[in-house]
């Protein structure tokens, strides 16, 4: 059981996947006490699943985000959106550090949450009128490496478009 208390505080996500699998096999071997196995060992389960539903939604938005930032015209939120992606950067960094397990999942999150996260800042920027047909194909065809969505970068700043001659 020290194994299992070890696990439980180095990597959640990996214990829970383990106590399910021992509620399971507890549940086939026969006992006479009045527990719920079955969902006892969905419910466990799920508390993984939900730290990697988080994950995966704080990719999204460091994702969103930087679209943003590299494709919106617009000076006025693009604290917030820096701010934003620090913070989800940070919760990841905590996510991982309790979840190490998950670290193996990072490129395929990475991968299913780009595209969400293409269409979320599409719509937004569509919304405010701040992209056209060429820049929405080229923004559909973005991604971003590991290091780019989890370190320090940040997209350079867009073009400004030249004042107009009056």
């Amino acid at each position: 059981m020290s194994d299992a208390k070890t696990l439980y505080d180095e990597d959640f996500f990996a214990w829970t996947k383990h106590q399910a699998k021992a509620l399971r096999a507890a549940a086939r071997s026969g006992t006479n006490q009045p527990i719920d196995w079955e969902n006892l060992a969905e419910e466990v389960e799920d508390l993984g699943k939900s730290v990697r539903r988080e994950m995966g939604s704080e990719i999204r938005r460091i994702i969103q985000h930087l679209l943003k930032l590299q494709y919106s015209p617009s000076a006025d939120p693009r604290r917030g959106w820096f701010e934003s992606i620090t913070g989800a950067r940070s919760e990841i960094e905590d996510i991982l550090e309790q979840n190490p397990s998950l670290r193996r999942e990072l490129d395929q999150h990475i991968a299913k949450q780009t595209a969400r996260a293409i269409d979320l800042a599409i719509f937004d920027l569509e919304r405010y009128g701040e992209i056209d047909r060429s820049t929405r194909r080229t923004l559909q065809s973005t991604s971003y490496s590991r290091e780019q969505i989890l370190g320090n970068w940040f997209p350079p700043e867009p073009k400004q478009p030249a004042p107009r001659a009056r």
